[in-house]
């Protein structure tokens, strides 16, 4: 790191105690940034960085609810509206026991940069709550959203904040929180949440966006050294909305997926996933991937010790969660000749992984460009939402794509430019960092 910003990351720990996560991010960041410094030393004396590592606002709150059986349960709820440099703050809402504010922190931290390469008038934050959706009713969901959105209602609105789902949060949620909303404001303001029903709001590609647009993204870096999906071996973690996604139009670009995993552990299925029967049981059943090889039958194997990392294929895509692919799995990628590594999810690979990545020869490109899709669509929502439209399935689409392509391009172009040709993570940090930086210095210090 550029000793001009390591006193910055020293501050960032002491001031942020405990939060790993949201250090972790801030380091991948920082590490990136010494040759913009260097080229630029109004990033460095105008405290822009150090700015943009503390939140603009951090609220933090008690969510009370009742359950079917009558007793009261305390949640507690979070949102961090991280930087506003660019537009409203726009980042989805996660609902896992895991969420503190550390994690709220990485992904608002995360979603500045992300926001900003899809090069759309959006700025970054966060929210959630460590409420856990699985295995309560619809009933118990809904009085939880409720109570969730009875204090967040207040910091929200179509210029100020724009929430949309994350882990935990699909359109059931979506669909509780904005009637809560609209019931406490007496406002049909429908481009205050994304992710909504397409009857009522929604965007066409909204559910697919995450999954297809990091596809799209590893298209782009095929097609960068003359290649295509056509006869490769995928394997993708997870088996939520992303994954799901992700396997459609891997399947439909030629490539094959063998492998997708839940908590429980991971299947492998050589003849290719059946995303129909996989759909069924994850969004239909709410079923598990033991359900899966159950109802497959023939060569599909379920596995609950090792790691999904173990199968061998030519590009991987973690679409899970955090810090789900380590060093070790990162070697054992390597031994088993994996080309390409792109991250679905935000922050999957360790920062160990990351380097044995870089030493082995493999491509890897990180969550804020592989998955902006999903915000990008988001805005797309949001456009449609203010001009009161609708878009069609396949002009959203390649709205998508044309901005996946973008991403990609601005990435190479900007690794090229500060001496880190074909470094991914490189080109997305400082191309992300340089557009919200300048409009900081635009307007002041605020």
């Amino acid at each position: 790191m550029d000793e001009q910003l390591v006193d910055i990351f020293d501050e960032v720990i002491a001031r942020n105690p405990g939060e790993t996560e949201f250090h972790q991010a801030v380091r991948e960041v920082l590490e990136s940034l010494g040759p913009v410094v260097a080229k630029h030393p109004e990033y460095a004396h105008g405290e822009v960085i150090r700015r943009l590592c503390e939140p603009e606002r951090q609220i933090i709150f008690r969510v009370p609810w009742m359950d079917d059986d009558a007793r009261v349960q305390v949640n507690r709820g979070f949102r961090v509206e991280f930087n506003s440099a660019l537009g409203p703050y726009k980042g989805g809402l996660r609902f896992h026991p895991s969420v503190y504010l550390g994690i709220v922190k990485f992904l608002g931290f995360e979603q500045i940069f992300k926001n900003s390469l899809t090069g759309l008038p959006i700025g970054g934050g966060k929210g959630g709550s460590d409420f856990d959706p699985k295995g309560r009713t619809d009933a118990e969901v809904m009085r939880f959203c409720q109570s969730f959105m009875t204090e967040l209602y207040r910091h929200l609105g179509e210029y100020t904040d724009v929430p949309a789902g994350d882990i935990g949060v699909g359109g059931r949620e979506i669909g509780y929180l904005f009637g809560q909303y609209k019931r406490i404001t007496n406002r049909y303001e429908s481009g205050v949440l994304t992710g909504k029903g397409l009857g009522w709001g929604g965007s066409q590609v909204r559910t697919e966006a995450t999954g297809y647009g990091t596809v799209f993204f590893v298209r782009e870096m095929l097609a960068a050294s003359g290649s295509s999906f056509e006869g490769k071996k995928v394997v993708v973690s997870g088996s939520g909305n992303v994954a799901i996604f992700a396997i459609d139009k891997v399947h439909e670009l030629g490539g094959t997926v063998v492998a997708c995993s839940d908590s429980n552990g991971y299947v492998v299925d050589p003849a290719g996933i059946d995303l129909e029967l996989l759909k069924q049981i994850k969004n239909g059943q709410r079923g598990r991937m033991t359900d899966y090889v159950q109802q497959r039958g023939g060569q599909a194997k379920h596995f609950e010790e090792g790691s999904i990392w173990d199968v061998p294929c030519d590009i991987a895509l973690p679409c899970a969660t955090q810090n789900e692919l380590n060093g070790a799995d990162a070697q054992t990628l390597a031994s088993n000749g994996c080309e390409i590594v792109a991250e679905g999810a935000n922050m999957p690979s360790t920062p160990d992984a990351i380097r044995i990545f870089g030493e082995a020869g493999m491509r890897f490109a990180p969550g804020k460009a592989v998955n902006a899709g999903g915000v990008a669509t988001s805005a797309l929502e949001m456009q449609q939402n203010a001009s009161r439209d609708t878009w069609s399935f396949e002009y959203t689409e390649q709205r998508l794509s044309e901005i996946m392509t973008s991403i990609h391009h601005r990435c190479l172009v900007t690794a090229d430019t500060y001496g880190a040709p074909g470094n991914y993570v490189a080109g997305a940090n400082i191309a992300g960092f340089t557009q919200v930086a300048e409009a900081m210095l635009s307007q002041g210090v605020i």
